[in-house]
């Protein structure tokens, strides 16, 4: 009874130590200074996601009189989607909810836009908080709790579960890479060792041509029996 005890207890350990694992950090805070609006450039914040992954991006915008703050958020695939955009950001937290559908960076870019007859200084800047949650980190548990009356303990294990099952994903999703790689190396393999054999043939009978040819060309010019 003892050993059960300790083996479970062992592995609730080891689950809550995976989550803590994954649940990394993700929020940034920088200074944004403000620019004209004519040569404005954007500050870019950029976090890799899956395929079919749940993604929430938390932004507020400091305060600062007579600057205007954008936000433009894109994919870095082939086809570049607009997932969100907003021209003028509060100092209240804004949550912005999508499904990633391709495996790509998630790009968020900011603009710091000053007001007309105002110029760059260094008293113009807003302070930016961004944070990104990504898979199970983005669902809002909160409002699942509410909807599907789960106690306190219920909801904590709901999280230890999806955290888990994103780590098991993960895992799945590597082993997918590194078969999809080995398959590539074997094949690069083959070919390299086709084009070899072949390249060896054709120097051998190269080198036989050069001997026949060289050897009668001598004896047209008598120089050899």
């Amino acid at each position: 009874m003892a050993r059960k005890l300790f083996t479970a207890t062992v592995a609730i350990s080891l689950l809550i130590l995976a989550a803590t694992w994954l649940q990394t950090t993700n929020a940034i805070k920088f200074d944004l200074p403000g620019q004209d609006a004519d040569d404005a450039q954007p500050v870019c914040v950029s976090h890799y996601v899956d395929e079919e992954t749940q993604v929430v991006i938390k932004v507020k915008a400091g305060p600062g009189s007579h600057q205007k703050v954008s936000l433009e958020v894109e994919d870095s695939s082939v086809h570049q989607n607009q997932l969100f955009r907003k021209d003028s950001l509060t100092e209240e937290f804004q949550r912005i909810a999508f499904l990633n559908k391709e495996a790509s960076d998630v790009v968020a870019c900011f603009t710091n836009t000053l007001a007309k007859n105002y110029k760059p200084d260094a008293r113009y800047s807003r302070t930016i908080d961004v944070d990104f949650e990504i898979g199970a980190e983005a669902i809002d548990y909160v409002k699942m709790a509410d909807q599907e009356k789960l106690k306190p303990m219920e909801v904590e294990l709901r999280k230890l579960e999806d955290q888990v099952g994103e780590i098991l994903r993960n895992m799945e999703h590597l082993k997918a890479r590194e078969e999809r790689m080995r398959n590539t190396n074997e094949s690069t393999n083959e070919r390299v060792k086709w084009f070899s054999t072949l390249t060896m043939c054709v120097l051998v009978v190269l080198g036989l041509w050069q001997i026949f040819y060289l050897k009668r060309f001598f004896r047209k010019k008598r120089l050899i029996d």
